[in-house]
């Protein structure tokens, strides 16, 4: 039976992903593979190149940094996350992606990005590290109105969380029937229509299938909650969430917050693990 992790995004949401991946490689869980949305596959694929505290380090580093994220970027190149500096400068040279570890770990590790002409989603397999695979990360989080689209081998992509949040059911689909499903909304959350629809009509209205997919969004994101409510009732799914809303914003600069949210994932993971290592055993 094979076991997969899925990891939602929710930009700066996603320290308590990271967080939780963290402890997970230091207690040695392993998965068949991984699938990542936005932040959840920035962050998780560190899981496939086994760096404990990658992610949360270089967050806490350049925090302030306005190469990292800032308005100015934001005026200057349309991507609130510079993505010269997140997606080459970043995990080339200053805190760099173990690309040998990444390629040799057997563990597949799949990246969501939504084709926004289609308005479908896209699954990546990220078998290595290199410019292809880091562009797809970058699609895969590129939020609307804050990022640019990211052209890819003659397809325009834009953030994964815009047409499947939450990937459980693909996931099942390619044969990964014992899932660990980690959120970063609390169990009570509901999503509420996209608040920006007015601008993002706007702004994309050369892209209607995306635009739809908006507007539908929190409509198909409470019903994937609901069907993992149905799954961890069947005991083919776990759920690692926050047991409160994070006080943490979609783009953070606050150093304590960061670490918060971070120490918040490892601790809800810790108190966890012996029900995580029980759920996986049984899928043995």
């Amino acid at each position: 039976m094979k076991k997969g992790l899925v990891l939602e995004g929710g930009a700066m949401r996603g320290i308590f992903t990271a967080g939780v991946i963290d402890v997970l490689m230091e207690n040695h869980i392993t998965f068949d593979g991984a699938i990542g949305v936005s932040a959840g596959a920035c962050f998780g694929v560190n899981i496939k190149s086994k760096q404990i505290g990658r992610a949360f380090r270089y967050n806490m580093k350049y925090a302030k940094d306005p190469r990292y994220a800032s308005i100015q970027s934001w005026i200057k190149t349309g991507d609130f996350f510079n993505a010269e500096f997140c997606y080459h400068t970043l995990p080339e040279k200053l805190d760099p992606m173990d690309a040998v570890t990444y390629s040799q770990n057997p563990m597949k590790f799949y990246l969501v990005a939504t084709d926004i002409e289609s308005g479908e989603p896209y699954y990546y397999d990220a078998k290595d590290i290199n410019n292809e695979s880091l562009d797809f990360v970058r699609a895969s989080a590129s939020m609307p109105i804050f990022a640019s689209p990211v052209h890819i081998n003659g397809h325009v992509y834009l953030d994964g969380g815009i047409s499947d949040s939450i990937p459980i059911k693909k996931f099942q689909e390619m044969g990964y029937e014992k899932n660990v499903v980690v959120l970063t909304q609390p169990e009570n959350y509901v999503k509420k229509p996209q608040s920006m629809m007015k601008a993002i009509r706007a702004k994309y209205h050369k892209y209607p299938n995306m635009v739809r997919d908006l507007e539908l969004r929190h409509e198909n994101y409470n019903d994937t909650i609901a069907y993992i409510k149905q799954e961890v009732a069947k005991n083919n799914v776990f759920v690692i969430q926050p047991e409160a809303k994070l006080d943490i914003g979609r783009i953070e600069h606050d150093r304590k917050r960061i670490r918060a949210v971070y120490e918040e994932g490892r601790k809800t993971a810790m108190k966890r693990l012996e029900e995580l290592k029980m759920f996986l055993r049984q899928g043995e």
